[in-house]
């Protein structure tokens, strides 16, 4: 079966940096875009930044100017580097890839793992 395999998340101090990682399997199909996704207790997930296979970006405006994503087709490998951090940004951090499909966008999600921001 396809796997995400995630890494990078951890303890970090305010305004400090983290980069975290996600890898597909190789068994997936054809990527259309490769996103990061956040989730805060008592909160609801949200879209943290997404990047097709053609380098179109989006961001969450909570983070724009702070955090850049990036990818390398080649490796199926998505990256997120996360700058000034924020006590606001800690969160379980989940990737997710949008695989082509003939039928449109069939999505795969990783475990997920913590983020901690400490003041």
């Amino acid at each position: 079966q396809v796997q995400l395999v995630e890494s990078g998340g951890g303890l970090v101090q305010f305004g400090g940096s983290l980069r975290l990682s996600c890898t597909a399997s190789e068994n997936i199909f054809s990527i259309y875009a490769m996103n990061w996704y956040r989730q805060a207790p008592g909160k609801q997930r949200e879209l943290v930044a997404g990047i097709t296979s053609s380098g179109i970006t989006n961001y969450a405006d909570s983070v724009k100017g702070r955090f850049t994503i990036s990818r390398d087709n080649a490796k199926k490998t998505v990256y997120l580097q996360m700058n000034s951090l924020k006590p606001e940004d800690t969160a379980v951090y989940l990737c997710m890839v949008q695989s082509t499909m003939s039928w449109g966008l069939r999505a795969y999600w990783g475990q997920g793992m913590q983020v901690t921001v400490s003041s």
